[in-house]
């Protein structure tokens, strides 16, 4: 029994990971602002409620000043829509906490999930943006629909943004760079690739075969198109299979910094 308990809790090891963000648009106003990323929790059978709280508890303990959660919420059955939901509720950032759904929340229906989300005071961008106003500074959060089920609209999403205020994009799939690069993002939040999920070329293979592949050359972390900056967080949950090999569930701490440039 002790040696299940001790590979429960490594499975589910959580890494912060804190990664500065320098974006030549941002004004001072702004400089500073620490946005934390949730992504692919996967409420379900791998990863039960208790995992989701304290993932919500520490992203709280992080003191963020925006949250973005980038999709995938829950994994196979709607009956974990309305629990997962609950838990993010607690989430608290002064500027507000931000959704994109991803292909698990269409599959299991993805109204249902925004209805929730919604519900619980975390404001669901589908197809859309806010605008984010300090002083008489701006910042636009865009968010896309998931682009495995062809419901991404990006230019929907930034239809009516000031073209010299720098934005945000989240978007599950980190398939969207080279387009949000075109129209000028400063900046994309993704998921879905877990990572890989496990660091081992074998069984990252079978995972792969199974959903997680992604059409670019790189799996987790920060990348650069151009001017157009990505991170892509390593997520909290697990799909296929209820394991992670030297790939561990990660919250990203992106501080935002202006005046600079990305390195």
């Amino acid at each position: 029994m002790r040696f299940r308990q001790r590979r429960t809790r490594r499975r589910h090891q959580l890494q912060v990971t804190h990664q500065p963000i320098y974006l030549s648009r941002l004004s001072a106003d702004f400089s500073g602002l620490r946005l934390v990323q949730l992504s692919d929790i996967h409420h379900g059978l791998y990863t039960r409620l208790d995992e989701v709280e304290r993932a919500v508890e520490l992203a709280n303990r992080l003191e963020p000043d925006l949250v973005a959660l980038t999709g995938d919420f829950v994994t196979n059955s709607p009956n974990y829509i309305a629990p997962v939901a609950r838990a993010l509720g607690r989430l608290r950032a002064g500027l507000g906490c931000f959704a994109v759904l991803g292909n698990h929340d269409h599959r299991v229906g993805a109204n249902r999930v925004a209805w929730a989300l919604e519900a619980h005071g975390i404001e669901v961008l589908r197809n859309r943006h806010v605008r984010l106003r300090r002083n008489g500074s701006s910042l636009t959060v865009a968010g896309v629909d998931d682009f495995s089920y062809g419901a991404d609209d990006l230019r929907r999403a930034l239809r009516g943004a000031i073209a010299d205020t720098p934005t945000i994009l989240l978007s599950h799939n980190p398939a969207l760079l080279l387009q949000a690069a075109a129209c000028g993002v400063d900046l994309v939040l993704s998921g879905h690739t877990h990572g890989g999920q496990v660091d081992a070329p074998r069984l990252r293979s079978f995972i792969g075969r199974r959903g997680l592949q992604v059409p670019l050359r790189f799996r987790h972390g920060w990348e650069q198109s151009g001017a157009t900056q990505l991170y892509i967080s390593r997520g909290i949950g697990t799909v296929v299979l209820p394991i992670r090999l030297r790939c561990p569930a990660e919250i990203p701490v992106l501080t935002l910094q202006g005046n600079g440039h990305a390195t």
